[in-house]
């Protein structure tokens, strides 16, 4: 399919609508955890049912984007997902308990979850291997102004409105987003397409669902030891069961045959175990600045803005980054370096003055971005054109998961090292807090050893870097 200049120039910006609603939403809410938290009758670290619910379901509906994308066009699909993401931002908005919230977050995971990866699939498609990382990172620009607004934004709402206007902002934004795709973005399609991995669907579905579950009531004394271990052992089952039928199936949910590809492979673990670590950080931050230190959600989304600002000016700057030093040099030197700042931040506590907050926060902004950006951008280096729909939905549905995790494993380990949830004083939940920004950075650093196996050529069809090492 020919799309002309000026298509090509418009896309990334369509595209962007999409990740930058996506981006608004998630950031707005978790400034507003607290006094959610608050109205619908439930303590802080309960909120993270809503957060993890979102993520989740985006795990589980994400692979059969790349299906219903080649199957109905991803004009169709992308404008639907858009629709579908404004309908449960409505719904969240009127919700009046957390278990319906919950629900109504699903309902918006939905959405997003044919809205981010069949947008990144047709700009995979649109532009070629040389021109994709300046096509991503410039997607990434616009979509970082969502986080950029989303903490001082939230902040407002809950100063001078209602939390529930959080999520009511979307929808002018979604409907803005719906008519240009309608009207703008490339309808690609596949002439032939299978039909639809039904099995797989269930069983991989209901096997990460299910472990999501057991992360999010360990420890909270509404199940027993037994019976977590053995949900734990169902769910691993059907996850076990998910891939002895995607090696054996011909057109399988997730192609996991594509893992052979080595630097997919590895960017896919990598980036499973780093963002289980920084997916957590979200979640805990606003908690840290407004729970622990005392400070309003204005301030603490203040507190928060210079990450999007340092990660907005790493964009700027990636390409020249990895021209010089290469994705292996980059992955492994950077995740010990963002990992190290994430256990910093258990280094803050009341009398921390607010601009060495403020530089931490743009420190953290701007490594875990280039984390971010190198480790989406290396996943195509050796895909083949056939094989994109379905490599972008294996990192998508990993990236995905790995932040439902995120968020569950922050909060467990933060419960963890309270005595008493439900009772514990501000310096103990401050002492919950500091223990889990080590456990996350230590995860987080933990993943250097995957990215080890990375060669010092690899991904150079992007990183143009062997190119400039023999013009040197």
């Amino acid at each position: 399919m020919t799309v002309s200049a000026s298509v090509k120039k418009l896309l990334p910006w369509l595209v962007a609508v999409a990740f930058f609603m996506e981006a608004l939403d998630t950031t707005i809410l978790n400034t507003a955890v607290p006094m959610i938290a608050s109205a619908l009758g439930v303590i802080p670290l309960s909120m993270k049912s809503v957060l993890s619910s979102y993520t989740l379901s985006l795990a589980v509906f994400i692979p059969i984007s790349s299906w219903m994308a080649d199957k109905f066009g991803t004009r169709k699909v992308f404008s639907t997902a858009i629709g579908l993401f404004t309908l449960g931002s409505f719904l969240c908005g009127i919700s009046n308990s957390i278990h319906l919230l919950v629900f109504c977050r699903i309902l918006q995971g939905c959405g997003g979850a044919m809205m981010v990866p069949v947008g990144r699939l047709t700009l995979v498609r649109t532009f070629h291997r040389s021109e994709l990382l300046q096509a991503m990172s410039f997607v990434a620009i616009p979509a970082l102004i969502g986080p950029l607004l989303g903490p001082l934004a939230g902040g407002i709402i809950i100063r001078y409105f209602h939390w529930r206007m959080i999520f009511f902002v979307n929808i002018p934004i979604g409907l803005t987003g719906l008519f240009l795709v309608r009207k703008y973005l490339p309808d690609y399609r596949e002439k032939r397409v299978e039909k639809m991995d039904v099995l797989g669907l269930i069983l991989f579905g209901s096997g990460i669902a299910l472990f999501s579950y057991v992360l999010e009531v360990f420890g909270e004394h509404t199940l027993g030891l037994g019976e977590v271990i053995g949900l734990l052992l169902v769910s691993a089952t059907l996850l076990l069961g998910y891939h002895l039928h995607a090696m054996q199936t011909e057109y399988p949910l997730l192609r996991l045959k594509l893992m052979r590809i080595r630097t997919l492979r590895i960017s896919v673990q990598g980036s499973l175990i780093t963002r289980i670590g920084i997916g957590g950080m979200p979640f805990l931050l606003p908690l840290l600045y407004q729970v622990g230190l005392g400070y309003s959600p204005l301030v603490s989304g203040l507190l928060i803005m210079p990450q999007s600002l340092a990660a907005m000016g790493l964009k700027v700057v990636v390409q020249k980054i990895l021209l010089r030093l290469g994705y292996r040099r980059v992955l492994v030197g950077n995740t010990i370096l963002t990992g190290t700042i994430m256990m910093l931040f258990a280094t803050i506590h009341v009398g921390t003055p607010a601009w060495l907050i403020l530089l931490q926060s743009c420190f953290f902004g701007f490594f875990s971005s280039l984390q971010y950006t190198c480790m989406n951008t290396l996943v195509y280096a050796d895909v083949k054109d056939e094989d994109t729909s379905m490599a972008s939905t294996i990192v998508s549905t990993a990236q995905q998961m790995s932040l439902s995790f995120g968020v569950a494993t922050a909060s467990l380990v933060t419960g963890f090292f309270i005595k008493d949830r439900f009772h514990s004083t501000t310096g103990e939940f401050i002492h919950g807090l500091h223990q889990a920004f080590c456990v996350l950075g230590a995860l987080t650093m933990l993943s250097a050893l995957v990215f080890r196996e990375l060669r010092l050529d690899d991904g150079e069809n992007i990183s143009q870097h062997k190119e400039a090492v023999h013009g040197h």
